[in-house]
């Protein structure tokens, strides 16, 4: 382990970002994964777009508002469902390996912190349902800046509390325009490729591609 600080992006990274829908996936219907891809990919949209215009509305609505439009495009699924899809959204399936790995970087003296778009309420309660609390350091939350990741605001928030320079924190991310990001800024990055995608933004690379967590600690 070669850095002090280890800081995560919370959604796609460590929580599934499906797993509200696959939870009601019986309800829902064959379109459950249409349903959940075109809500998630809504929900990142809007905060670009709020960013670029200086519109700030926290996540929770962004999501809320992302749901709507992903109940509308996807007319098999019963609106009806609402409710039950937001409510499984507060309690996200981290995944699999997510408490082993951040207990053994603790374990050998890091920092540990969640840096993400999501609101205050929405990351204590994700946190809370994965069992992380005792793991996780501080969860820095866009909203005390009021702009959404890839503004460099966001990032400076952990160097600045932390009292930290940019090359001596890792960033561990799923989504690849967040890597970018955070490498722009000066973080060493590990993207997570869970879905095995295409890179991109190659003159942004990350210092590592992983397939889980698990490879932080080879």
């Amino acid at each position: 382990m070669t850095h002090s600080a280890y800081v995560f992006d919370a959604y796609g990274t460590l929580f599934d970002v499906h797993a509200a829908v696959r939870r009601h996936a019986r309800e829902i219907g064959p379109e459950g994964q249409l349903l959940s891809d075109i809500w998630r990919a809504k929900q990142l949209e809007y905060s670009w777009v709020r960013t670029l215009m200086g519109s700030y509305r926290d996540f929770w609505q962004l999501t809320e508002d992302a749901l709507d439009f992903a109940l509308a495009r996807v007319p098999s699924a019963d609106p009806a469902m609402r409710g039950k899809l937001l409510e499984a959204y507060w309690q996200l399936d981290c995944y699999p390996e997510v408490p082993g790995v951040l207990k053994a970087l603790k374990a050998n003296g890091a920092r540990i912190a969640i840096l993400s778009n999501g609101s205050p309420a929405m990351l204590e309660s994700a946190v809370r349902s994965a069992a992380l609390d005792a793991v996780i350091d501080e969860i820095f939350s866009v909203d005390t800046v009021g702009r959404f990741k890839t503004d460099p605001q966001v990032y400076d928030m952990v160097v600045t509390a932390w009292r930290l320079y940019p090359d001596s924190v890792s960033f561990q991310s799923s989504n690849r325009w967040d890597i970018a990001g955070a490498h722009k800024f000066g973080f060493r990055t590990v993207w997570i490729n869970r879905a095995g995608q295409p890179d991109e933004y190659l003159d942004l690379a990350p210092a590592l591609i992983l397939p889980s967590l698990e490879g932080l600690m080879a």
